[in-house]
Order: C-alpha cells, then structure tokens, then sequence
C-alpha cells in the first residue's frame, strides 16, 4: 500500500523556519520523481517544488526559489521540505505528492503570523 505521510508543520514567525517531512511506503520511492504542494486559504493549490529520483534535479515555485529547499534521503525514503524566512503568504496546508499514480499525503498545516 502506497503512503505517504507528512510531519513538521506549525506555527512560525514571519522570518521563521520549518523542515517538512514526508515518509514514503509501499513503492520504490528511489525511483521516483517527488513533489511538494501547497493549498492556501483561499483553496488554491499550488505546485511549491519538484526534485528528480535521484536528488540531482530540482524546481520550484517561482515565490519560494531561494527561500526553500526541496531534498530527499532515498536510503530512508523520506522527502524534505526545508523552508527558511517564512512570510505570512506562506501559509497553507502542504502535501506531498508522488506524480506517477497521482498519490497525496494527507497535509500538513503551516501556519505563518506574528
């Protein structure tokens, strides 16, 4: 069974950080392209970051580039999110994502404000 499950979200300070993880199961996680979205308050979704099986190749959302950093442990099949000087924009609910048979974690809340 395919699962996928996010911790590491709260509340933060504008300026603050945050490392989100997700912990893969069930499918050869070192094999596969890997993302993470995010859903703002007002229900949109949004594509946050993307990187490559094998770590090498990585995307993000044009708003986060240079604030996070997308990486992966494909030893421990585990997916990271590490987000540096956060801004109340950023607040969302975030998931994890594995693109090849469209499977979503169940979310984590991030939560920006002074």
């Amino acid at each position: 069974q395919v699962q996928l499950v996010e911790s590491g979200g709260g509340l933060v300070q504008p300026g603050g950080s945050l490392r989100l993880t997700c912990a893969a199961s069930g499918f050869d996680f070192s094999r596969n392209l890997m993302r993470w979205y995010r859903q703002t308050p007002d229900k949109r979704r949004e594509f946050v970051a993307a990187i490559s099986n094998t770590g090498d190749a990585t995307s993000y959302l044009d708003s986060v580039r240079g604030r996070f950093t997308i990486s992966r442990d494909n030893v421990q099949n585990t997916l990271y999110l590490q987000m540096n000087n956060l801004k109340h924009e950023d607040t969302a609910v975030y998931y994890c994502h594995y693109p090849r048979f469209d499977i979503w974690g169940q979310g984590i809340n991030v939560t920006v404000s002074s």
